[in-house]
């Protein structure tokens, strides 16, 4: 029994129960109604995927009903640009959108595969500007993200060219050019498969700019950097791209060389990590073409043959700032030719099969361990025996 001063327990609950009910009629009233759930991102990737919808289905008109003002005149002349690269998939992903009254500023991942070519997405990352009008987001600009670079296609009209294991596009060049580094490209991509026994494509995209001026946009990075370097290979290994201006002054053997040297870094980036270092992964990549192509030490290695004759004999293994772009030439050569030399060390004395194996444990083990693991030796070990053979390859007559 319920004490005479206070309320029963029924009492109390009818209380709390209209209270709820006051409660519900405020929110009902709107009075602390939750605001309606902001539409922004959903509505412009709505319009990003019709936008990618007309790419893949030619629809200039789709493509350009994405765009507004100023962006519809190089989008047409991009819309055409695109007309022959063989894409199988595009499409954007929203990673994050800001919007000021009528405007947006959306991060976008745009993802997309070459048929035939790409067993996974490139992604590239742009930043897009948009207005909205009548109810619907519009692009207004499109540049490159944080980490993004220019594009092929936004540098002119592309040219394809299908080898029988490469992909050629250019802007720019005759389609003869093309084709000679198609061929270059072709005979590089059996003799990386002789010498990495590992799974890959089989088959290598190789993008031809302009200029080394347009090679630098297409990297993101300032071009002075490139100057004299034939070909380079997309920090995630999935392009090549010619600097003209190097490639074209080549002989048939330094473009050949060249390209089987890119090509092995597009073979083995599935085993490359940041704990590879860049003397194993340049490297491997030279001793794979000078492999196929076999070279005097003194003639393929002439910086450090320079140094050793008189000496110089480096105390420990190029470090991966020795092999900066647009460093010293002379640093640069030691660099790629100690590194070249200490794979074919380890393919001669340990054997091919090892030098894969090393390559394959870094990422999981380390360096030292690996070592350890693969050649039984410390680094230190290791460093030594480089050294003397250094010495053993490039004065054969001590």
């Amino acid at each position: 029994m319920a004490d005479q001063g206070s309320p029963g327990r029924g009492t109390v609950w009818r209380r709390r129960a209209w209270a709820l009910v006051a409660t519900g009629v405020l929110l009902a009233a709107g009075g602390c109604a939750e605001p309606a759930p902001d539409t922004t991102s959903r509505e412009i990737q709505r319009t990003l995927d019709s936008r990618a919808t007309a790419v893949l289905r030619h629809d200039e008109a789709g493509y350009l009903a994405a765009l507004d003002g100023e962006l519809r005149a190089s989008g047409r002349e991009e819309f055409a640009n695109l007309a022959d690269v063989p894409l199988r998939s595009w499409e954007y992903r929203l990673t994050g959108v800001r919007r000021s009254g009528d405007r947006a500023t959306a991060d976008a991942d745009l993802r997309y595969r070459l048929d035939g070519y790409d067993s996974a997405p490139v992604t590239t990352a742009r930043t897009l500007e948009l207005a909205v009008r009548d109810g619907r987001w519009y692009v207004t600009a499109d540049r490159a993200g944080r980490g993004g670079a220019q594009q092929l296609w936004q540098q002119g009209d592309v040219q394809v060219v299908r080898g029988t294991r490469s992909l050629v596009l250019g802007t720019g060049r005759d389609l003869a050019r093309l084709r000679r580094i198609a061929a270059d490209a072709d005979r590089a991509v059996p003799q990386v498969s002789a010498a990495w026994p590992g799974r890959w494509a089989g088959r290598v995209v190789v993008l031809v700019p302009d200029s080394l001026e347009a090679m630098g946009r297409l990297l993101g990075a300032p071009a002075a950097g490139y100057r004299g370097i034939a070909a380079v290979t997309t920090g995630r290994g999935e392009r090549v791209i010619v600097n003209p201006e190097a490639y074209d002054t080549l002989s048939a053997f330094g473009r050949g060389l060249v390209l089987t040297h890119e090509t092995t870094h597009v073979a083995t980036r599935a085993d490359t990590s940041s704990a590879t270092p860049m003397w194993l992964s340049e490297g491997l990549a030279d001793w794979t073409a000078y492999r196929a192509a076999p070279r005097p030490p003194a003639e393929a290695a002439p910086a450090l043959h320079r140094a050793v004759r008189t000496g110089e004999v480096p105390a420990a293994l190029p470090t991966d700032a020795d092999f900066r772009f647009g460093a010293d030439a002379e640093v640069l050569g030691r660099a790629y030719e100690g590194a070249w030399l200490a794979c074919e060390l380890i393919a001669e004395r340990y054997g091919e099969a090892a030098l894969v194996d090393l390559y394959r444990a870094v990422p999981r083990e380390g360096l030292d361990e690996a070592l350890r693991e693969v050649l039984g030796a410390s680094r230190a070990a290791f460093t030594a025996e480089w050294r003397a053979y250094l010495r053993h390859r490039l004065l054969p007559s001590r």
